[in-house]
């Protein structure tokens, strides 16, 4: 878990953010009073943690543990003149509480869980699924929710709501509704939170009392995480400590949050005194997922539900309880990075293969420029071709030195390209491009779009009809960061006959390409595939500089390549606002960027991905490999004169 530093207070419920905390405290078996003691201290720290829901274990206020005691009047009575002290203790903190209680109603016995918020006792939520084999004798105690004859029970002077029927809405946030099943109830075939969750909860807890055998906890955090990810929602799960009986079983206090299947945090195991763990939940983005799943759209609860409503304090805080990834594209651990581009070069490699296997041909061309993107291409190429069994010489790279061409990069690709055994043609494109500025009555010492322009429609000219001389395929090299932003001359690099690089970020191509020369390659290859990896973006239609280096940079123009990712991650993958992403911007880039560098970026941005869309609307085949896709034939339809004022809207005033 990480806490990530904020360095301007912000509004939780501002942006859509719950914080919640699942405790296990210090208990002692049947002594009630004990564990309010330690409820209240425990709920004390989750305040000054700024926690607005705090969860504990299943029967907490008595114990798991207590065996036949549960029939005892006396610790019954006990537990009744403890809720009120307990909804007391939510208006002195402002903060909701749900504890574990055994509750007698009409008669019969109850596993609740009581919902407490604002001074008051919200609802009692009985166990649905008592399990009554192995070492649990539930049945033994108490009854189970479909065996209740009542829909409210009498708690001092109050009449609560009491069933497995209710849900919980925050009047001042609406998307925080929340959902209440008892330990076993996630364990069953069909767990009541899936019904909760298809009425509009989204956050789902679950008070529990899980005795630890080896291996369980790993199976435990699966089935958290895998509930959060079937129900689009967070999972809260708070368990019994080793403070119960160790009669017969240990306890381990493994209380656990997931959000959308990933946990976000967790406690420690095995420990004695009280355990509190912290995760922000992003309910607006969990409403986003529904929205857009239409599986989750088609579903039906399978009962009806009572809603009852209650309120969530607003408040500002210093840091989150929750990770934000710098680079989303690009996990930070090493193994997991690597596994990541195993698996897209495998998807790139494959989709080429499907298409040459379709078309019947032997040959690909591509336009080789030394540049990361026109070497991942490559190598996909050369891979795709390996596996297909066809001779590698059917790979034609062209490369088309040009007004901006530099020593290193052409030296890079015509190496290249000898080291890996394909066949090399180089064609200059001067002359050809001079001849055409002739023709427009262009000068060409103006530098502007159609300077820049021609050489690279030149270059596709030349790449689609060596094509149909030979018979193959033009493979694009163009990524996805690039036709986010419009980054491509529209007929130009823009157009191809299959792009495999399309559903590939900037940030992640470089580590492909290193990963590429690590695990793919060797030799002198993997020193050219360094140094590929080393060369500053650019698309060298500009001339060098006097050094002949390289003198157009591509992020100096139109903005970090880690920023602009960042920005599309946000906005496709998790369609948050203008201003949501860039409070989470400032989050991870405040050390780096100021805020009216990130606000500059943003904006750029935002203009640059309304306007380029009809580049996007038109693209060439390509294979999706991760959660953001821009296809107009898949992840995205968008038209291409929308406009982009209601987003420039919000981003003014936050300088």
């Amino acid at each position: 878990m990480i806490d990530q530093k904020i360095k301007t207070a912000i509004d939780l419920v501002d942006y859509g953010l719950l914080r919640v905390a699942v405790a296990t405290p210090e208990m002692k078996v049947a002594d009630v009073d004990f564990n309010m003691a330690e409820i209240g201290k425990t709920v004390r720290l989750a305040k000054q943690k700024k926690s607005q829901i705090v969860l504990f274990p299943e029967l907490c206020l008595t114990g798991y543990t207590c065996a036949d005691l549960f029939f005892q009047q006396q610790l019954q009575q006990k537990v009744l003149e403890s809720l009120p002290l307990l909804a007391q203790l939510s208006a002195a903190e402002e903060i909701t509480l749900v504890v574990g209680a055994p509750v007698s109603v009409s008669g019969r016995l109850f596993n609740c869980a009581v919902f407490i918020s604002g001074g008051k006792i919200c609802g009692l939520v009985p166990k649905s699924f008592l399990p009554n084999s192995g070492e649990f004798y539930e049945q033994r105690w108490f009854c189970s929710a479909a065996e209740r004859q009542s829909d409210s029970v009498l708690i001092g002077s109050q009449q609560v709501p009491f069933g497995s029927d209710l849900l919980f809405q925050a009047e001042n946030f609406p998307a925080a509704v929340i959902g209440i099943e008892i330990c076993e109830d996630a364990w069953s075939v069909v767990p009541p939170s899936g019904s909760q969750a298809l009425a509009g909860a989204t956050l789902l807890l679950n008070l529990s009392a899980s005795p630890e055998i080896l291996g369980k906890n790993a199976y435990r955090r699966a089935l958290v995480a895998s509930q959060s990810a079937r129900c689009l929602a967070a999972y809260a799960y708070s368990s019994a400590g080793p403070n119960e009986s160790s009669t017969d079983l240990v306890f381990s206090g493994h209380s656990l949050i997931a959000e959308n299947g990933q946990i976000m945090a967790e406690t420690e195991r095995f420990q004695f005194d009280t355990q509190l763990a912290l995760a922000d939940i992003d309910l607006d983005r969990l409403q986003g997922e529904r929205q857009r799943n239409n599986t989750f759209g088609a579903g039906n609860p399978e009962q009806a539900f009572r809603l009852q409503r209650f309120k969530i304090p607003s408040l500002t805080v210093d840091k989150l309880y929750r990770s934000i990834a710098k680079t989303p594209f690009v996990p930070p651990d090493d193994a997991e990075r690597a596994a990541r581009c195993q698996e897209i070069f495998q998807l790139q490699t494959s989709g080429l293969m499907k298409r040459l296997r379709h078309t019947g041909s032997r040959k690909v061309v591509i336009g080789l420029s030394g540049g990361l993107d026109s070497t991942l291409a490559l190598l996909v190429s050369v891979k795709a071709f390996d596996r297909l069994g066809l001779d590698r010489n059917g790979i034609i790279a062209l490369t088309m030195p040009g007004f901006g061409t530099t020593e290193r990069t052409r030296g890079n690709a015509e190496e290249l390209a000898e080291q890996l055994a394909v066949t090399l043609k180089v064609i200059p494109i001067d002359k050809a491009v001079q001849q055409h500025f002739r023709d427009l009555e262009h000068d060409p010492d103006q530098h502007d779009i159609t300077y820049e322009n021609s050489q690279a429609r030149e270059r596709t000219q030349i790449l689609m009809d060596k094509a149909n001389q030979v018979g193959g395929l033009v493979i694009g090299t163009g990524d996805l960061s690039e036709l986010a932003l419009g980054w491509c001359t529209y007929n130009g690099d823009h157009m191809s006959m299959y792009a495999v690089n399309c559903g590939v970020p900037k940030t992640l191509v470089r580590y492909l390409v290193d990963w590429c020369s690590r695990e793919e390659f060797s030799g002198r290859i993997s020193t050219i595939l360094e140094d590929v990896c080393a060369t500053p973006v650019s698309p060298e239609l500009l001339p060098p500089d006097a050094d002949g280096n390289i003198d157009q940079l591509t992020e100096q123009v139109v903005g970090p390549y880690e920023l602009h990712d960042f920005f599309l991650y946000q906005v496709v993958r998790m369609h948050f606002s203008p201003k949501k992403v860039l409070m989470l911007a400032e989050q991870v880039f405040a050390d780096e960027y100021s805020r009216s560098e990130l606000l500059k970026w943003l904006r750029q941005f935002y203009r640059r991905f309304f306007s380029q869309q009809f580049k996007r609307s038109c693209l060439p085949d390509g294979p999706k490999v991760g959660t953001v896709a821009l296809s107009p034939r898949g992840d995205w339809r968008m038209p291409s004169d929308a406009a982009v004022t209601l987003w420039l809207e919000q981003l003014e005033g936050l300088e």
